[in-house]
Parts: structure tokens; C-alpha cells; sequence
């Protein structure tokens, strides 16, 4: 289990990134949508496609980029989840991506240092 620290981190993390997909011009969906797969961070609309956003916030690259937390077996699981999604919801006509907003948010810092979107940032995986 997180630490609430870490949860916390997370949470402010997913709120940054929502504001930013906003600016960007997407429609924010869903926020932390639960199926019986697990969670996903954001669900999103960029113009006609759906948009599946895992958000990795971290308080700095120490240990590695943020991106580099969406390993395999994560996105095997996030490729369950969006499948799950787009059946309940009948969208599976619809394009949909994968996108990964990874923020570096040094903890006694009022916002992020580094904030990447990763359009596309992998395909789905069986």
C-alpha cells in the first residue's frame, strides 16, 4: 500500500495533469474511473478519440524518469482496463490512445519542475 504521502503526490499530480490536458484542449472524462481490472488515472477526449492518460508524478528523476514507471505489465493492465471502458460504454468504433503525463514535483515546491506528454506513448498489449 502507497504511503499517504505518496498518495497524496499522486493525487495533486493527477489534478495538475487534468488542468493541463484541459489547456491543451481536451475534455477530461473521467478521473480515477475503477472497473473490476483496477483504476484508470484520467480518461479524456482529444477531438473524436478517446484518450486513456496514466499520470506519474514523482518528486524528482532520482530514480528514473516518471515515464519509465509504465512498464509492461502496467500497460497490459491499462490495455484491460480502456477495453473494459470502451465495451461498458459501446465506444469501441471510436479511436483510442494511450497517453502518459509524467511530472517531476520536488516536495516543497509550489508546482512541478517538469511536467512531459507522451501522445501515443504505447499501443495496446495483449
Amino acid at each position: 500500500m502507497r504511503n499517504l504521502f505518496t498518495k497524496l503526490l499522486g493525487d495533486k499530480g493527477e489534478r495538475y495533469a487534468a488542468r493541463y490536458l484541459k489547456k491543451q484542449g481536451f475534455r477530461i472524462v473521467a478521473r480515477n474511473h475503477k472497473n473490476q481490472f483496477g483504476e484508470i488515472d484520467l480518461i479524456a477526449t482529444d477531438g473524436n478519440q478517446v484518450v486513456f492518460v496514466e499520470v506519474k508524478t514523482r518528486k524528482s528523476d532520482k530514480f528514473g524518469a516518471p515515464v519509465e514507471a509504465v512498464n509492461a505489465a502496467k500497460q497490459r493492465k491499462l490495455t484491460q482496463l480502456a477495453m473494459a471502458y470502451l465495451k461498458k460504454n459501446k465506444l469501441l468504433d471510436r479511436s483510442a490512445r494511450f497517453d502518459i503525463v509524467g511530472i517531476i514535483w520536488p516536495e516543497d515546491a509550489k508546482k512541478p519542475t517538469d511536467v512531459r506528454h507522451y501522445r501515443n506513448a504505447f499501443d495496446a498489449v495483449d
